[in-house]
């Protein structure tokens, strides 16, 4: 009985990586060398003239300084730009090219012909990381109840790496990146420390959408006002460049307690 089980058992086995190797793709499409080839050069727009943007070797360089070179490839009739984005192609020629852009638009680029002259735009435009360079300290006097208090707000530069995909002109999925901020705070009661720590964005993760947090900073914490909770503290963490912000509330208590809440976004 148990060799009759055994045998049952391996004619399912078999039965069923046999109707998995028919559901299995025989090959999966691969990166078009000739296309990319052909890509390589200085993009225009075509009704406009102004650069899009340049391809060399398995990079796409834009002429601001604030995009960041990323990857691209052609696989099939689709051109992969970053991480991220995808682009069906129209038409492709060795010096035309049409693609539907993240919103549906169609973008019809051609290839300049003096790429020589054109490339000097890109030489202007290094890429950078955007950064507050300098550290921001902030001290404040508060009296309350008879008793002074002094408060203190560091912002720190770091070396975090944030990267923010946003839309440019011509509709394409464009890479920026910002350095993060870490931030003290403290409040000392004479020459007592009653409270002090630092905050990353990190701290914020149960307050603020992942998907938010990711591409965002630690922008701030500023001191709001003092009542008979604490000290209040208003920290905004911040998508760049974008009018996007959730404010996150801390009071620190007398005693130094923290207490943590979203305000408002």
């Amino acid at each position: 009985m148990n060799i009759l089980k055994y045998i049952y058992g391996l004619l399912l086995l078999m039965a069923f990586m046999s109707c998995g190797q028919r559901n299995h793709p025989v090959a999966q499409l691969e990166e078009s060398r000739e296309a990319k080839q052909l890509l390589q050069g200085v993009w225009m727009d075509e009704d406009t003239e102004s650069i899009v943007f340049k391809m060399k070797g398995d990079s796409v360089y834009y002429p601001d300084s604030t995009s960041q070179t990323v990857c691209f490839k052609v696989i099939g009739d689709t051109l992969y730009i970053g991480s991220t984005a995808r682009y069906p192609i129209e038409k492709h020629a060795s010096h035309l090219l049409w693609f539907r852009s993240q919103d549906g638009e169609l973008v019809k680029l051609v290839k300049s012909d003096d790429e020589e002259e054109s490339s000097d735009v890109f030489k202007q435009n290094t890429p950078q990381i955007l950064t507050v360079n300098e550290v921001l300290k902030r001290d404040s006097v508060v009296m309350y109840n008879g008793e002074r208090y002094h408060l203190y707000v560091v912002v720190n530069p770091t070396k975090y790496k944030v990267t923010r995909h946003a839309l440019n002109d011509e509709g394409l999925d464009v890479e920026n990146v910002y350095y993060d901020n870490i931030i003290h705070v403290s409040v000392y009661h004479g020459a007592k420390a009653v409270f002090s720590r630092d905050f990353n964005k990190q701290f914020y993760a149960k307050k603020v959408p992942e998907t938010f947090l990711q591409q965002s900073i630690l922008n701030n914490i500023e001191y709001a006002s003092t009542d008979d909770k604490g000290f209040h503290f208003n920290a905004s963490i911040c998508i760049p460049d974008e009018a996007s912000c959730y404010l996150v509330e801390h009071i620190i208590s007398f005693d130094g307690k923290l207490n943590t809440q979203v305000s408002e976004n």
